[in-house]
């Protein structure tokens, strides 16, 4: 039996009275890529920011592998990698430069600094690029030295907010290529969000739809589409059952403005 490298138990955030997310309950295993879908507002990020500590949860608990989010907070960021929905690189180094500072950063030793930088740009496919500006990559390239930049220290969990959004499907395709090939070298988890159902499916080991702060399926994606019983269901037929179909089910003009913002900079 694989090992459980993230074990979520009745976690729940309250803004005031709101709750964003509500008594989750979830386990993932280790090398697994797990999938969290969701309307705007379902609380996909929120949940991602408590597992990855920028968070504190109202009540509840989780480990990460083996560190508690509460009590162990950098014990749980030394384990995890993480690659926010908003552009994260500074445009204004270059690849290299943005990998060597986070290589200080995560304390790496300084003798091993330059070959872990090479061997990261060389495994996202960016050898040619690690000398050039961030500022004149594509959005493609962008995303993978963001992954390569939260992969740097050989994390047992990745976390992955939209990781595609904006990007175009080839880019999009380039991008899963090498985070399917990290899963595969490494031995690593990846836990990201989407919503692009397409992508779920073909990449997703098992699949969560959350609505309004709770899990509302779980399961693999045949499971997922067996669910609706007889005849022949897609993956976007589950989330429209799962996660509502509702017009007013999106989220608010703040999050709507940061998400635009990040597809027009990845553009």
């Amino acid at each position: 039996m694989s090992e459980v490298i993230l074990k979520i138990d009745n976690l729940t955030r309250r803004f005031g009275e709101f709750s964003a997310v509500d008594a989750l309950t979830l386990t993932v295993k280790a090398a697994e890529i797990f999938g969290l879908l969701g309307s705007n507002g379902a609380g996909k990020t929120t949940t991602i920011k408590m597992l990855t500590t920028l968070l504190p949860p109202t009540s509840g608990e989780a480990l990460v592998a083996g560190f508690s989010i509460t009590t162990q907070s950098v014990g749980v960021r030394r384990s995890i990698g993480y690659v926010p929905q908003a552009v994260s690189v500074d445009g204004a180094l270059t690849g290299f430069e943005n990998l060597l500072i986070f290589a200080k950063l995560y304390d790496l030793p300084h003798g091993e600094q330059q070959q872990r930088i090479r061997q990261a740009l060389e495994f996202m496919g960016l050898t040619d690029e690690g000398d050039r500006l961030v500022a004149e990559y594509s959005g493609g390239m962008v995303r993978r030295l963001e992954i390569a930049l939260s992969t740097l220290h050989r994390p047992r969990v990745l976390f992955l907010d939209e990781p595609t959004v904006g990007l175009d499907p080839i880019a999009r395709d380039a991008v899963w290529k090498h985070l399917t090939d990290l899963r595969d070298a490494y031995g690593m988890t990846l836990f990201f969000t989407t919503h692009y159902m397409e992508e779920a499916e073909s990449h997703c080991d098992r699949i969560a739809i959350m609505h309004l702060g709770k899990i509302a399926a779980l399961g693999t994606c045949r499971e997922l589409e067996t669910s609706l019983g007889c005849g022949v269901h897609s993956l976007n037929d589950v989330f429209t059952h799962y996660a509502g179909s509702g017009l007013d089910s999106g989220s608010s003009f703040r999050a709507i403005s940061a998400e635009r913002a990040t597809a027009k900079r990845l553009g």
